[in-house]
């Protein structure tokens, strides 16, 4: 029964990750956050404003998460 509620556990973690990674990509306006091998599409110009509220995304998506029951 561990098992399960671990595997139920990963899975939600794992779906929070990927909300708040969408959540900045968006925050940024980046059309993906993968690697794609070119600078000019690996590269960008991102204020200063905007990394803050990247961070601060990141910040509540841990709280978030290490406070979940």
């Amino acid at each position: 029964m561990d098992a399960k509620k671990e595997t139920t556990t990963d899975k939600a973690r794992a779906r929070k990750l990927a909300d708040a990674a969408e959540a900045i990509r968006k925050r940024l306006d980046l059309e993906t956050l993968d690697t794609r091998g070119l600078d000019r599409l690996d590269f960008h110009d991102i204020s200063v404003a905007s990394l803050r509220d990247a961070i601060q995304i990141a910040f509540d998506a841990g709280y978030a998460a290490a406070t979940a029951k």
